[in-house]
């Protein structure tokens, strides 16, 4: 069982130093997609679970921070593509939220692990108030053994107020709660110094903290069009996630049982001396 987690808002570096060290990690924030989990990719949810339950089971603390909902609820709502209106993509969240909750509990349910949804807006974790509750609701939800899945509340979120993208949302997450590994999971399985269909482009294995990758050409949000992210997002989320002191490893949803085993797969993102609070 891992040692009482810490409650202190100022983020301490993680002691996990490169992938071998992914097992023995305290408390991990795992980050997937709309692409992995939805329409064509939705048999990948089950095997995701199959590898946190794994590594839950080995007394480590896992936080889920999931995309999907608004690509879920798409079909309830009889929309082949995602709406360009607020209000219709606050439908298809409220729709889909619930349904993607009941996929990943009823999934849990042979683990007997049971989840715990929260949604956040960007406004919960600026605000010193929420920002703190959050934090606190969190904490006792893994102490109880509970697994987060963490969200955009995007029925309530605003343009003005969004994340964006939930690779930011995990990173903070991961900084809200001193996570020692924030490991993002996509479509792709690696960072690339181009678009990996491109001639030429060429894995990128380590990224040191201070290293602004100047040279790497950024591509799209890839084919499945349902997400919101793209590498871009993704180095943007690990700079965040590395500069409060936690690692980052990127790689694809199909590889989450190797990267949880600390194979050698994916990007892994170098993590600096924590500069700030968490949150």
């Amino acid at each position: 069982m891992p040692s009482a987690p810490t409650t202190s808002s100022i983020p301490t570096l993680s002691a996990v130093t490169s992938r071998a060290g992914i097992p023995q990690a305290r408390r991990v924030v795992v980050k997937v997609g709309s692409s992995s989990i939805s329409g064509a990719n939705s048999a990948q949810l089950p095997m995701l679970v199959d590898a946190l339950a794994a590594v839950h089971g080995r007394g480590t603390q896992i936080v889920l921070v999931s995309s999907g909902a608004i690509a879920t609820g798409l079909p309830y709502l009889k929309l082949d593509g995602r709406p360009g209106d607020l209000a219709t993509k606050q439908a298809a969240a409220a729709v889909g939220q619930n349904v993607l909750i009941f996929r990943y509990q009823e999934s849990l349910d042979r683990f007997r692990i049971v989840a715990g949804q929260v949604l956040l807006t960007a406004g919960d974790l600026e605000n010193p108030d929420t920002r703190r509750n959050a934090r606190r609701a969190m904490e006792r939800l893994l102490e109880l053994r509970i697994l987060p899945i963490v969200n955009e509340n995007d029925t309530v979120a605003t343009e003005e107020i969004k994340f964006g993208d939930n690779d930011e949302l995990a990173a903070r997450v991961a900084r809200l709660i001193d996570a020692d590994l924030l490991l993002l999971l996509s479509d792709v399985d690696a960072l690339y110094t181009k678009p990996p269909w491109l001639e030429g482009s060429q894995r990128i294995d380590e990224v040191a903290f201070d290293d602004e990758l100047a040279d790497v050409e950024f591509g799209g949000i890839g084919a499945a069009g349902v997400g919101t992210g793209g590498a871009r997002t993704k180095v943007a989320a690990a700079k965040i996630a590395a500069a409060a002191g936690t690692p980052v490893l990127l790689a694809a949803t199909a590889q989450v049982n190797e990267a949880l085993g600390g194979r050698a797969i994916g990007t892994w993102f170098e993590a600096g001396r924590p500069e700030r609070a968490a949150g």
